[in-house]
């Protein structure tokens, strides 16, 4: 059976706050659990009017003390920002408040325009070309296994636990794909951000895929927006606002997710239309059995058992509504 799993930006619709997006993405966990969903994973955006999470190992601490089964995490933790020694910390930390329920999701994107990337780097240059030796001293330390001749070995990321969390590596195209098959770590393809080309790159992450002394064998998964109502067109009205928000931010508009009646108003350019038409690609809006069969499909397509979703709408209850319906009819 298709495991299901959520990502969860923290959403702040229009006319509304931070403070209640946050409020719904804790009813959401609490929810999913019931529904049997098996991850929700907190993202990290920056400088934004329309998304409330910025810090993943908080979301997770709070929203793993109220809830007891579903796994969280961070989808994810963006470690060209950060120190590899203390992400481990944070996450040894969760590890041992909740045991067995704690995922790392590590991205390498900047998570908010350049101003924001500036800041966080404290004014620094931010380099990428360094992520690879991050994300391998953070497995070192979460696993207190750095090379003999590593000038940090050391160091013991504390407190130690006795297993540590899943590591995922999440990408939308080949760069940190190729980082999870040579460091042999599960991977998990931003089908919502490119839907472009993830069949090929996962492909290739299982033919490189090296294994190593946390997994033996590729792990992959595909995350992939979706909206689902009673009714195709019902999923396809909700799904209206998800559209002309992507429109907003494709443009470098930092905005809430807009009523249904803003949306509904909305009158896109020839070249605005030809965006909405692209982002066709990115989701999956409709009634359950047909939501059901594109899951099943997108599934097959990337040959993985785990599918992510991500559900940007105005109306936090249709929100819930849409996951709910889809794990009834996934079971």
């Amino acid at each position: 059976m298709l495991k299901l799993s959520i990502l969860e930006q923290s959403p702040i619709s229009e006319g509304s706050t931070p403070r209640q997006a946050l409020e719904n993405s804790t009813r959401l966990a609490k929810a999913a659990e019931g529904w049997g969903y098996r991850r929700i994973w907190f993202a990290e955006h920056h400088d934004s009017k329309g998304l409330a999470s910025v810090s993943p190992e908080i979301m997770i601490a709070h929203v793993a003390a109220q809830t007891s089964r579903i796994h969280v995490g961070s989808g994810g933790v963006l470690l060209p920002h950060y120190s590899p020694y203390k992400v481990a910390e944070n996450f040894h930390l969760l590890e041992n408040l909740h045991p067995g329920r704690i995922d790392l999701g590590i991205g390498r994107a900047p998570g908010g325009m350049p101003g924001a990337t500036w800041a966080l780097n404290d004014r620094g240059r931010r380099d990428l070309s360094d992520f690879p030796r991050k994300v391998r001293d953070l497995i070192g330390f979460l696993t207190d296994h750095l090379p003999p001749d590593h000038p940090l070995r050391t160091v013991r990321a504390t407190p130690q636990s006795d297993k540590i969390p899943e590591i995922f590596l999440l990408g939308s195209s080949d760069g940190s794909a190729g980082i999870a098959a040579q460091l042999g770590t599960p991977f998990m393809f931003a089908h919502f951000i490119n839907p472009y080309g993830g069949i090929e790159v996962v492909r290739s992450y299982r033919s490189h895929f090296q294994s190593s002394a946390l997994y033996k064998v590729p792990k992959p998964a595909v995350c992939i927006f979706a909206v689902c109502a009673e009714t195709d067109g019902e999923a396809e009205r909700q799904a209206s606002t998800l559209r002309y928000w992507m429109i907003e931010t494709a443009q470098g508009r930092s905005a809430p997710i807009p009523t249904i009646k803003h949306a509904e108003q909305f009158d896109p350019s020839e070249q605005e239309r030809k965006i909405i038409e692209e982002n066709r690609g990115r989701m999956i809006v409709g009634s359950p059995q047909k939501v059901k069969r594109e899951l099943e499909n997108l599934a097959a397509a990337y040959q993985t058992d785990e599918v992510m979703i991500i559900t940007n709408i105005h109306d936090f209850e249709a929100k819930l509504r849409s996951f709910e319906l889809i794990a009834q009819v996934m079971q």
